[in-house]
């Protein structure tokens, strides 16, 4: 049995980084329940993870990951949500690491420049 390349994908732009001028844009496949359970009743049936995920474009470890999932119960469920105060939270330390950065390196350099006027 073969799958199109698009058979139970969902596309989605996700956007990752701690600075806006170092985020990259990677797609996120997103796959419906049933392109999930069909694939992992694919191993449960007999055939190797690494075989079923090459033939229907996964990544072995995300098969494997659904795996374990469906053992537990769960593997439509949705992940962790992140709230907009967690986002928020996120984003402020990010910040916050960024300036510490950015004070040690003015401190280096005010020692330096001070250095050479005495």
């Amino acid at each position: 049995m073969t799958f199109p390349s698009n058979f139970g994908l969902q596309g989605s732009i996700v956007q990752y980084g701690l600075l806006e001028a170092e985020m990259k844009r990677i797609l996120k496949r997103e796959y419906t329940a049933e392109f999930r359970e069909q694939a992992v009743a694919m191993v449960n049936n007999g055939r190797s993870v690494p075989q079923v995920a090459e033939q229907l474009g996964l990544i072995a470890q995300t098969l494997r990951n659904w795996v374990k999932a469906a053992e537990r119960g769960r593997l439509n469920e949705k992940v962790h949500k992140v709230t907009e105060e967690q986002m928020e939270l996120s984003r402020l330390r990010a910040e916050n690491a960024q300036l510490k950065m950015e004070n040690e390196i003015l401190k280096k350099a005010t020692a330096y420049f001070a250095k050479d006027r005495l």
